[in-house]
């Protein structure tokens, strides 16, 4: 390609225009307005071309180290602060018991005592099955006690007498035998007339259906009026009242990676409390915070993950039987960590490194190890000291050595890690 400039570009496009001395008067002034018309579009291009040109040259001036104007650069001092080490988890809330209420005994249900939703405490009525047979068989009972008795009573007394007559020998040692072995009879009718009477008082009882432990009913699995089968806990679907569960406390049971289990059983075995906090689906809201309390005793080998539980007070009701959350163990707390916004760590072909301004207003790019983040804070290991500046916004415009101008973070920029 033959280069020209643009002097001669102009000059080879008069030459190549056609001879206008032989055209008529009106198409030389048209001829003349349309030269005038190209050399002015000719002049603007040329125009445009040099100035890009030139801002060109500007911006390609501001990354290297010998432009003159320092660039505008937003910086702020890398700090010193205590840094947390969390495990994330997904974790499932669990009823930190759970029952079933089912009929003990079978009869007809005569009142629903709760709510559906009602607090209840341990030993609260929940319902009544009708009572009358199981008074009757009761009052059976009773009486045939009393009259096992009476017979025992009468009994003792005629064996004394024996007892009287034969130390004078007046008696002979059969018919003393035969009522004395007569008392011991009587002895043993009269304890399994008592055992059978215990066993009605059970069984008129439970016609009073009880709540076994504090906490919440759900709904209602039988209305007034419905038979229902005895049998305790027998799986059968007459015999089920409500269920209740006691969600104050409450668990949250999650599960972590094989190789973090090192990090959680040091402490537990310590007997140091580890922190749990729970939070909502998005991972920002904290609904509840609580301690773990347990490490299941093996790893679930199809998943390499272990199971743990976590109490919660939740006093404000934030969390709920089947809730899925997603769980935040607290392990460890590094003193005197050195800290920095996460904005300000860039990732190269050679790992993460930071601007760092110093002394004489240059950038410094410098390789850095970095550690974990919390908070929009990331913990720097090696590569970086307290107090030293590094640049948080405009490092794409940046290049070692580059003269900088700073400017404060702006509010709300940098967030120092909760003492939480």
């Amino acid at each position: 390609m033959t280069h020209t400039h643009d002097g001669d570009t102009s000059e080879t496009f008069m030459e190549s225009l056609p001879e206008t001395s032989n055209l008529p008067p009106k198409q030389k002034r048209t001829g003349w307005i349309w030269l005038v018309i190209l050399l002015l579009m000719i002049a603007g291009v040329a125009w445009r071309l040099t100035h890009l040109k030139k801002d060109g040259d500007s911006h390609g001036g501001g990354h290297g180290s010998g432009s003159s104007s320092p660039i505008p650069v937003t910086v702020t001092a890398a700090t010193s602060e205590d840094f947390p080490v969390y495990l994330d988890g997904l974790g499932t809330v669990q009823a930190y018991n759970s029952v079933q209420v089912n009929a003990r005994v079978s009869g007809l249900i005569q009142e629903i005592r709760f709510q559906e939703g009602q607090e209840v405490k341990q030993g609260e009525v929940l319902a009544v099955i009708d009572p009358r047979t199981f008074q009757a068989q009761y009052d059976q009972a009773v009486s045939k006690t009393a009259q096992d008795m009476a017979q025992l009573e009468s009994a003792k007394i005629l064996l004394a007498r024996d007892q009287d007559l034969l130390n004078k020998n007046v008696l002979d040692h059969q018919t003393y035998d035969s009522q004395k072995y007569l008392v011991a009879q009587l002895q043993g009718s009269v304890q399994g007339d008592q055992a059978n009477e215990e066993m009605q008082k059970s069984q008129l009882d439970w016609t009073q259906v009880t709540a076994p432990i504090s906490g919440r009913t759900g709904v209602k699995q039988v209305d007034v009026g419905n038979q229902v089968t005895g049998g305790g806990n027998n799986a059968n679907a007459s015999s089920a009242i409500v269920t209740i569960n006691q969600i104050r406390p409450i668990y949250v049971s999650f599960t972590l990676p094989q190789q973090d289990l090192e990090m959680v059983r040091g402490p537990l075995l310590a007997h140091k409390p580890l922190e749990v906090r729970a939070l909502d689906r998005n991972n920002r809201t904290i609904l509840s915070t609580g301690t773990l309390s347990v490490i299941d005793n093996q790893i679930d080998t199809t998943t390499a993950t272990v199971r743990m539980k976590a109490v919660f007070a939740n006093e404000d009701y934030q969390l709920w039987p089947g809730q899925f959350v997603n769980v935040r163990l607290l392990v460890n707390r590094i003193p005197d960590a050195v800290v920095i916004p996460s904005e300000a760590i860039q990732l190269g072909p050679d790992g993460s490194y930071v601007y760092v301004v110093g002394a004489d207003n240059k950038a410094e790019m410098r390789p850095v190890t970095v550690g974990a983040a919390e908070g929009g804070m990331t913990m720097v290991k090696a590569g970086l000291k307290i107090g030293e500046v590094v640049v948080t916004d405009g490092q794409y415009r940046l290049q070692p050595d580059s003269p900088v101008t700073t400017l404060p973070p702006k509010s709300g920029d940098h967030h120092p890690l909760k003492k939480s």
